[in-house]
């Protein structure tokens, strides 16, 4: 799976973070050796990425798209399919090096960055942010800073789109991962940015998920 952030380590980072990045970095380096799975390795983009492009068929030419924790590029690579000049980026450098080599030749720009301190030249550098089942992936005391980072990505005139797996207020969760309630959803708004359409989605297996759009004026 994919939250993000640098694969060099820092004092000030709050345990918390550690452990939710070395987690992933543990799994994904698991995986490469043939002694784990990793549950979200498929064949294809989110099945609610590709419905929402394949209605909004949005036009990816000269923008720009960045997918927040990108894993192995499934996702990635779909939006540079729809013209998107594209960067993923991924908390584990095994996932990033992975993903270079699933898809060698492609245009999409594979790196290993932090979310909670990217680029400079990131900042509302994308016309299309994509935050799918990530920040879900963190404790709950990252949660707000995650939002925040996420949003921060999003260009004048660009949008947000996250997907994530839900709950209800008061649901108990045994996490990681802990699904995210509709105002936790709704929250992504809160870094400048105006809400679209928040969907409540059925998922195949019977749990609640949320496809949710949010742009900047």
């Amino acid at each position: 799976m994919h939250v993000n952030d640098a694969s060099q380590g820092s004092s000030s980072r709050p345990s918390a973070e550690d452990d939710a990045i070395g987690r992933f970095e543990r799994l994904y380096a698991d995986a490469e050796r043939g002694a784990a799975e990793v549950p979200w390795d498929l064949a294809a983009p989110h099945s609610l990425l590709a419905e929402w492009t394949g209605r909004v068929r949005p036009d990816g030419s000269g923008r720009r798209a960045v997918v927040v924790g990108c894993g192995f590029g499934r996702d990635a690579e779909h939006l540079a399919g729809l013209g998107f000049t594209t960067v993923a980026f991924d908390v584990s450098p095994t996932a990033v090096r992975a993903a270079r080599r699933r898809h060698a030749g492609s245009p999409v720009r594979y790196e290993v960055a932090d979310l909670f301190d990217p680029p400079a030249d990131w900042a509302g550098g994308f016309d299309l942010v994509l935050e799918s089942m990530n920040v879900q992936a963190l404790p709950v005391g990252l949660r707000a800073r995650a939002t925040a980072a996420v949003g921060r990505l999003v260009a004048p005139r660009g949008m947000l789109l996250v997907i994530a797996a839900g709950r209800r207020p008061g649901e108990a969760v045994d996490g990681p991962p802990w699904p995210l309630t509709r105002a936790e959803v709704e929250s992504f708004g809160a870094a400048g940015l105006t809400p679209g359409p928040v969907e409540e989605i059925t998922a195949p297996d019977g749990g609640l998920r949320w496809r949710a759009e949010f742009h900047r004026s």
